[in-house]
């Protein structure tokens, strides 16, 4: 094998190819990745994926715990295991190619330089004789435009291996959120180009979650327990209520204490009218409930969200009433086209002050929360 590392990686316990995450209100499961020659042969005709088996008695699943120890370093310090690939890697994404094992560093080397690439490797999983699909998520802060902005890539990568020496000899990237994925892909540069418009956002805290996958239209993303103070509201980009509950975080309540501000203001509708709602503040993630004090209104209260899966329309510009709602109407028609299934209601979220932020550059996001859903 490549290193004696690599090799220490093989003998590994093989690491379960199916995760089901399970929060109270929605179920995520990674599952198989289904095999993507017959939609994709350009991306394999360089590749060894397609000799016969006969050839050689090398096992492709020795190569998955490897791959899930190593590739989570592909932009820290300690980066990849060079050892385990051989000197001509065939790589290609929508707008990048090389050919060479030097190319394939020096793309890593420029994304770290130009980037702050985050990568989360979801699963590994043998695809063929001589080929591994992994899926991922890449995310990315464009460091050089003063307003910071962040890049969300989701999707499959198909590593061939040759059976020679058991190095990964092509890698090619395939984005969920677009449909020409080969190279040149023009759709690919637009992708990139419309990541970089301004939004503008706080910097205060805001609810924790991980991005799964970024189609074309929307996000799906885990988010993890939180906890609102909360009260009735008007209308979904009403602000009634919203004295009341940031009175709340501002001393009003038993104990007098102030609460850091947090960000988005939520706005939540509970029916399949959108027209019974309640408007949120988010509390610190260091807050535990048992010891948050009580507010002193009757009409505000405490409440945990358990978090969970859910789908995300994210849009600038000043949201009224009826624009909010037919950004909810496109969403769910969306994520209804695409097999997934959603939950009666939706979440509005505000990150900026209306009165403080440019319209065309306030962040405002749609959320809609998901029965059920498999990264595949």
């Amino acid at each position: 094998m490549a290193t004696s590392n690599l090799s220490h990686q093989i003998s590994l316990p093989f690491p379960t190819a199916s995760l089901r995450f399970r929060p109270p209100r929605t179920t995520v499961t990674i599952q198989p990745h289904p095999p993507l020659k017959n939609r994709f042969k350009w991306s394999i005709q360089f590749s060894l994926v397609e000799q016969s088996p006969q050839k050689s008695k090398f096992d492709i699943q020795q190569l998955v715990p490897f791959l899930y120890e190593d590739l989570p370093h592909l932009f820290d310090d300690k980066g990849i295991d060079k050892t385990a690939y051989d000197e001509r890697v065939f790589f290609r994404d929508p707008i990048t190619k090389h050919d060479s094992l030097s190319g394939y560093l020096f793309n890593i080397a420029l994304l770290k330089i130009l980037f702050t690439p985050q990568f989360k490797l979801h699963s590994a999983k043998p695809t063929g004789p001589y080929e591994i699909t992994t899926r991922w998520t890449m995310v990315m802060k464009f460091g050089l435009l003063p307003w910071k902005p962040e890049l969300v890539f989701t999707g499959i990568s198909i590593m061939g291996v040759n059976p020679e020496n058991g190095k990964f000899c092509s890698h090619v990237d395939f984005w969920d959120s677009i449909q020409k994925n080969d190279y040149f892909s023009l759709e690919g540069l637009l992708e990139v180009i419309k990541q970089l418009r301004i939004y503008k956002t706080p910097e205060l805290e805001s609810p924790k979650y991980q991005i799964l996958k970024k189609t074309a239209n929307y996000e799906v993303r885990q988010y993890d327990p939180f906890i609102v103070v909360e009260t009735n509201g008007d209308k979904l980009s009403g602000s009634t209520g919203f004295n009341d509950v940031a009175g709340y975080i501002f001393g009003k309540n038993s104990t007098t204490e102030k609460i850091p501000m947090t960000t988005p203001v939520f706005t939540e509708a509970i029916d399949t009218e959108l027209s019974k709602v309640s408007i949120q503040i988010v509390l610190p993630s260091d807050k535990e409930r048992e010891s948050l004090p009580n507010p002193k209104q009757e009409t505000v209260s405490l409440r945990k969200v358990e978090g969970g899966i859910a789908a995300v329309a994210k849009f600038s510009g000043k949201p009224t009433d009826d624009i909010v709602r037919e950004k909810e109407k496109t969403l769910r028609s969306d994520i209804t086209k695409d097999g997934l299934k959603p939950q009666i209601g939706c979440l509005f979220a505000r990150y900026n002050d209306p009165g403080r932020t440019w319209s065309f550059i306030m962040r405002n996001e749609v959320l809609i929360w998901l029965d059920e859903f498999s990264l595949d």
